[in-house]
């Protein structure tokens, strides 16, 4: 690896469920998503993963709020936009901002699993619920990410849903080169150690390009462990609010500008935005 081995940086700009309370920097309307993302891409972003949000911070599906922000962020920046599909309610309600508004990328989940936190001083769960994504919806959303001439980025939870994939492949809904994320550290799925990202790295097809998403306080060492295995990188307010020193980020811009000190440290260089296209494959139809 060297200079020449770009790193595909991408921001998760707010997620569905931490509030301004938990972190004051979390955006909520179109306008403010839109600032954070091109803090992020000022910062080195190639591609925000964003959630909608009503104003007061509810999650929400509405197509009208997502085009809002695609416009909020499209007048601001040229970065990718990577729209998420995962969550509570019908897979219907969780489609139609992919294929009316056609982002450049899709989350697309791989596999069901119990999705959990323990909390060990109160013996008690903070959350516990199943994260349902039976086939029957995977092949749907597969359906329609191509349908919008979208990137389907393979979100896996677990060792298991890497595999899933080739029942895409069969059936023609994947084209190469495949685009894989690694959430660890969600109790239910694979845990985050650099042992745990290896094996996840070493499955997927030759040519694939793959990135780690770390929760909480595991995402700084798992960032570290990816640019050492040659992989990509998503940090974001999503995730973590915080920096590698303990640091509360005030903005999402803070911890992209983190991750891309780390890559210039490890002897990688954060990807463009047109770079990140060619490498990612994303259809130039799909574009802004």
């Amino acid at each position: 690896m060297g200079l020449d081995d770009k790193v595909i940086l991408s921001c998760a700009l707010t997620g569905a469920v931490t509030t301004k309370r938990h972190c004051p920097a979390i955006p909520y309307t179109p306008v403010e998503i839109a600032e954070e993302a091109k803090r992020a891409y000022d910062a080195g972003a190639a591609i925000v993963h964003v959630h909608a949000r009503t104003d007061d911070g509810l999650p929400t599906w509405d197509v009208e709020t997502f085009r809002k922000i695609k416009q909020e962020i499209e007048a601001r920046c040229p970065v990718l936009i990577n729209w998420s599909t995962g969550g509570m309610g019908p897979m219907e309600s969780r489609v139609q901002h992919v294929l009316q508004l056609r982002p450049h990328i899709a989350a697309l989940n791989m596999g069901s699993m119990n999705y959990a936190k323990w909390r060990k001083d109160k013996k008690d769960f903070a959350f516990n619920f199943v994260f349902a994504n039976p086939f029957a919806d995977i092949v749907a959303f597969a359906k329609a990410i191509a349908e919008a001439g979208a990137k389907p980025e393979l979100e896996c939870f677990d060792t298991g849903h890497v595999a899933s994939a080739e029942v895409l492949v069969d059936m023609g809904l994947l084209q190469a080169p495949h685009h894989y994320s690694f959430i660890m550290g969600v109790l239910g799925g694979i845990p985050a150690s650099a042992r745990h990202l290896g094996f996840q790295a070493q499955n997927v097809p030759s040519g694939s390009r793959w990135k780690v998403i770390g929760i909480s306080r595991d995402q700084w060492p798992l960032c570290m462990a990816a640019l050492a295995l040659g992989g990509d990188i998503r940090v974001g307010l999503e995730d973590n609010f915080y920096l590698p020193n303990g640091e509360m980020a005030r903005s999402n811009g803070d911890l992209i500008a983190k991750a891309r000190q780390m890559c210039e440290d490890a002897g990688r260089r954060p990807a463009t935005v047109q770079e990140a296209r060619e490498l990612l494959g994303v259809p130039a139809r799909a574009a802004a």
